[in-house]
């Protein structure tokens, strides 16, 4: 019988850690822990690239204000090809890029851009070393 409450009690102590991580949000088996990173690639027509460069800005800077679990979001495009547009995403999780999916800029965005992008590749990345100081800096 003693034995019988030992193992009753190491069960409900395994249970209430476990819903405590769920709860506290940490990674359950499967599930990968810390930020999640992207990396995309564009080609955009170049007669619409003024366009885009405005629609881009739009919902970054949207997407930065108003959604805690983005991170950074940066567009570059090549000094020799400025049609190659690269997209870097920083989240705090997958739940966070689902969410910034779903949102109502993120939709206008790819309604907007939806005739301007030729092509698209999205990456996803494993972090090796992730660093910023650019803070508060933006372009225009």
């Amino acid at each position: 019988m003693r034995r019988i409450m030992q193992w009753r009690t190491l069960a409900f102590l395994a249970a209430s850690l476990l819903a405590g991580l769920v709860l506290a949000g940490a990674p359950v088996a499967g599930e990968a822990p810390g930020p999640y990173v992207r990396l995309a690639e564009l080609e955009v027509d170049p007669a619409q690239l003024d366009r885009f460069k405005a629609s881009v800005s739009e919902e970054i800077e949207a997407s930065i204000r108003l959604e805690p679990g983005v991170l950074a979001l940066q567009a570059v495009s090549l000094k020799d090809d400025p049609a190659q547009v690269r997209v870097f995403e920083i989240y705090r999780d997958i739940a966070a890029y689902a969410t910034h999916l779903e949102t109502p800029h993120f939709r206008k965005f790819k309604a907007e851009t939806e005739g301007m992008v030729r092509s698209l590749k999205l990456f996803d990345t494993t972090p090796l070393a992730l660093g910023t100081k650019a803070d508060g800096y933006r372009t225009r």
